[in-house]
C-alpha cells in the first residue's frame, strides 16, 4: 500500500475557517485510502493537542517537524484544498518536490500515476 501524504490549507482568519479547512483535509485523506492508498493526515493532528497533561506543551514547530518527517517517508503527496497563502502547503509541495516525491492536485490524477 502506497504512503501518501495529504497536504492542504489548514490555518485561517477564523475558527469557521480552520474547521472547513479540517474538514475538508479529512475528507481528503477518507477518499485517498477508499482508493486504496495509505494516507497521512494533518488535520487529524489535533488529537495530540487534546490529550496533553496540564503543564505539557506542543508549538506549531513540533507539529510541523512532525508532518515534514512523514511527508519525507512518503511515496507521493496529494494537495487538496490549495491556497496560494498558505505557507505551509507550500513548504510542503518545496520538500516534496526537493526530495523527487511526485506531487498531484487531484485525486484522479494520484490514482492515475500511483494506483
Amino acid at each position: 500500500m502506497k504512503r501518501v501524504y495529504v497536504a492542504g490549507s489548514y490555518n485561517g482568519p477564523d475558527v469557521i475557517t480552520v474547521l472547513n479547512n479540517m474538514r475538508i483535509g479529512m475528507r481528503a485523506s477518507l477518499n485517498v485510502l477508499k482508493a486504496g492508498f495509505a494516507p497521512f493526515c494533518p488535520w487529524f493532528d489535533y488529537h495530540f493537542q487534546l490529550v496533553l497533561y496540564p503543564g505539557e506543551h506542543l508549538d506549531i514547530k513540533d507539529y510541523y517537524n512532525y508532518s515534514m518527517a512523514w511527508l519525507r517517508a512518503s511515496d507521493a503527496v496529494y494537495v487538496c484544498n490549495y491556497r496560494e497563502d498558505s505557507n505551509g502547503t507550500k513548504a510542503e509541495i518545496e520538500e516534496a518536490k526537493r526530495l523527487n516525491i511526485p506531487v498531484y492536485f487531484t485525486l484522479q490524477d494520484l490514482i492515475d500515476a500511483e494506483g
